[in-house]
C-alpha cells in the first residue's frame, strides 16, 4: 500500500508538469482513477460527467460519497424497531444517529477547499460506517446486520476512493485553493484554531471566568444539573459565538450528551476532582460502547478545563466509557478521565489533550480520532483476573485515514491498585492501527515486548507502532516486538510528523487558547 501511495504521488507530480508544459486539459490526463482502490468505480462516475479539473473530479467524488451516506440513512430510518431486541434497537439507534452525522459531514466536504479538513471529516464518515456495525459486535449480535450490511458494501467502497483521491489531489490542489497560513509556527501558546477570546477564557482562573451560564447543585446557578444547561443554550446564544457554561463544583451524577449541531461549546469546572460528572452505563447492562459514554460530545470547536469525567461501572462491566468526543477542532486541559476498559473514546476528528489524566485497564484509550495527548499522565489500574492491561486500541480502517493517537512528553505509571497485571502499550483494534510514543516516561509496569496482538497476525503487518526517545524501566526497546508495522524511530524528521504542528495542523487552531503547548519534539 506505501507503494501505490508514493505511486499515485508521483503520478500527480507528472500531472502537473505535463498540463505546466503542455497546457494539457486535465480531463483527458488525469487518470487517478485507475489507481483509487475502487477505479472502477471511479471510471464509471467520470464517464457520466464532464469533468474538466482536478477540483472537479473531487467534488464528483465526493458527491456520489454523500448519495450513498443519503441512501444508508435512508435504509436506517426505514427499518422496523419493533420487531428488534432491545440490544439490536439499541444498535440501530447509533447507526441513525452515526448515518445521519455522516450525511451532515459530507455536505461540509463539498462546501469546502482545504483538502486537510476534507479527510478529517472523510475520515470522521468512515468511523461512523465502522461504528453502525460495532454496536452490534458488542453485543454478538452480528447476524442482525448481514442484510442491511449488504446494501452498504457501496458506501464502503466510495469512501475508501473519496479518502485516496482527495489525498492524491492535494499537493495539486493545495498552491490555488488551500487556505494560507495554515502551517505550524513555533510558539509556547496554544495553536491558533482558537480565538483570542478562548485564550483569554482557558487562561482566566474558573471562579473569575465570565459565564453565559452557571450550574451548581445548591442552587446558586442558573441550573442545578448540566444537561438542563446545555438544553437551554439554543435559546440563549446568539448567532454561533463562544457559549461557556461554568460548572460548579461537586458530583454531578448524569450523563451529558452534547449534539453535532452545538458548536463552540466551553465547560469549566472547578478543578480536576472538584468538579465531578459521573455515570455507569456499559455493555452489560445493554448500552453499545458508543451509548455508555458519560459525557459525549459531537459539536465542533468543544473546549473542557478542569473537570473530572468518570465511568464508575468497573471492570467486570468491560466497555463503560467516561468521556467520548467526536468534536473536530478541540481543545481538553487540565481534566481527568477515570475508568476501566474504554475509558477515553477518541472517536473523531482534530483534538488535542493537555495536563490531563486518564485511569484505566484495558483498551483505555481508544478510538479513530487523530488525537495527541501532550503532558498528560496515564495510570493503569487493576484488571479482571486473568487479563493484560492495553492502553490504546487505535481503530483507523484505512491507509488514507489522517487519524492516530499519539502520546507526547506524558508519563505511564501503576495506580495504587495496580498488583502485578500485565501492562502493554497497545493492541490494534483495526487493521491501520496508529499508535506512537514519543519522549514518554514509561514505568517499569510497561512489558518488555511492548505490544499486544489483538487475534493471531491480524494487522500485524499493516499497522504503524511507533517509540521515539522514551525514558524509563519501561521504554527499552530491545525485546519489542518483531512486528512489520512496529518502529523504533531513530530520526527527527520521522517523529516530526507525529508532533501537534505536523499532525493535528495545530498551530493553525490551537494557540487561541493562549496556554501552553510544544509545537514540535
Amino acid at each position: 500500500m506505501a507503494k501505490f501511495i508514493n505511486f499515485l504521488h508521483g503520478l500527480v507530480t507528472i500531472f502537473i508538469s505535463f498540463v505546466v508544459v503542455h497546457g494539457a486539459n486535465p480531463s483527458t490526463t488525469f487518470s487517478v482513477c485507475s489507481h483509487a482502490p475502487y477505479p472502477e468505480i471511479c471510471t464509471f462516475l467520470v464517464g457520466k460527467t464532464s469533468v474538466e479539473t482536478p477540483l472537479e473530479v473531487r467534488q464528483m467524488t465526493l458527491g456520489s460519497t454523500l448519495a450513498q451516506a443519503e441512501h444508508a440513512h435512508k435504509l436506517v430510518s426505514a427499518m422496523d424497531f419493533n420487531s428488534l431486541s432491545p440490544r439490536a434497537k439499541s444498535a440501530w439507534v447509533d447507526c441513525l444517529e452515526l448515518y445521519e452525522d455522516s450525511v451532515y459531514q459530507l455536505n461540509h466536504t463539498l462546501g469546502s477547499t482545504n483538502s486537510q479538513d476534507i479527510q478529517t471529516w472523510l475520515s470522521a464518515v468512515s468511523t461512523n460506517h465502522e461504528t453502525c456495525q460495532n454496536g452490534f459486535h458488542d453485543f454478538n449480535l452480528s447476524s442482525y446486520f448481514q442484510t442491511f450490511k449488504a446494501s452498504l458494501s457501496g458506501f464502503s467502497k466510495y469512501l475508501s476512493n473519496s479518502l485516496a483521491i482527495n489525498k492524491a489531489l492535494t499537493p495539486l490542489l493545495i498552491s490555488s485553493t488551500q487556505v494560507k497560513g495554515r502551517k505550524l509556527m513555533e510558539t509556547n501558546n496554544f495553536p491558533k484554531w482558537l480565538s483570542k477570546g478562548d485564550r483569554k477564557l482557558l487562561a482566566t482562573p474558573s471562579g473569575a471566568t465570565s459565564a453565559n451560564l452557571v450550574v451548581a447543585q445548591d442552587g446558586s446557578g442558573n441550573y442545578k444539573t448540566i444537561s438542563e444547561a446545555i438544553a437551554a443554550v439554543p435559546k440563549l446564544r446568539k448567532g454561533n459565538s463562544r457559549f461557556v457554561i461554568h460548572v460548579k463544583a461537586g458530583v454531578y451524577k448524569e450523563n451529558v450528551e452534547i449534539k453535532k449541531t452545538m458548536h463552540n461549546l466551553m465547560v469549566i469546572g472547578d478543578g480536576m476532582g472538584s468538579t465531578i460528572v459521573t455515570g455507569s452505563k456499559n455493555a452489560q447492562d445493554g448500552s453499545t460502547t458508543f451509548r455508555s459514554a458519560t459525557f459525549a460530545v459531537s459539536g465542533s470547536g468543544f473546549i473542557a478545563r478542569d473537570m473530572t469525567f468518570e465511568n464508575t461501572a468497573g471492570p467486570a462491566k468491560h466497555q463503560a466509557v467516561a468521556f467520548r468526543s467526536g468534536s473536530d477542532l478541540s481543545v481538553v486541559y487540565g481534566c481527568a478521565f477515570k475508568g476501566y476498559q474504554d475509558t477515553l473514546y477518541v472517536y473523531s476528528g482534530r483534538q488535542f489533550y493537555r495536563n490531563c489524566q486518564v485511569y484505566g485497564t484495558q483498551d483505555f484509550v481508544f478510538g479513530n480520532a487523530a488525537a495527541v495527548l501532550q503532558s498528560c499522565n496515564i495510570y493503569v489500574r487493576k484488571p479482571m483476573g486473568g487479563q493484560s492491561n492495553t492502553i490504546t486500541a487505535q481503530s483507523r480502517t484505512d491507509p488514507n485515514q489522517n487519524t492516530g493517537i499519539i502520546i507526547h512528553n506524558s508519563g505511564v505509571a501503576g495506580a495504587s491498585d495496580l498488583g502485578g497485571a500485565q501492562t502493554f502499550l497497545g493492541r490494534p483494534w483495526k487493521q491501520y492501527s496508529r499508535v506512537v510514543f514519543m519522549k514518554c516516561a514509561l514505568g517499569s509496569l510497561i512489558n518488555s515486548k511492548g505490544w499486544l496482538p489483538w487475534s493471531g497476525s491480524f494487522a500485524l503487518n499493516t499497522l504503524y507502532y511507533g517509540e521515539y526517545m522514551n525514558t524509563g524501566g519501561g521504554a527499552g526497546t530491545g525485546g519489542r516486538v518483531n512486528w512489520a508495522g512496529h518502529h523504533v524511530i531513530t530520526s527527527a524528521a520521522e517523529a516530526m510528523k507525529f508532533t501537534v504542528g505536523d499532525f493535528l495542523d495545530g498551530g493553525s487552531w490551537i494557540p487561541g487558547t493562549g496556554l501552553p503547548y510544544t509545537s514540535g519534539l
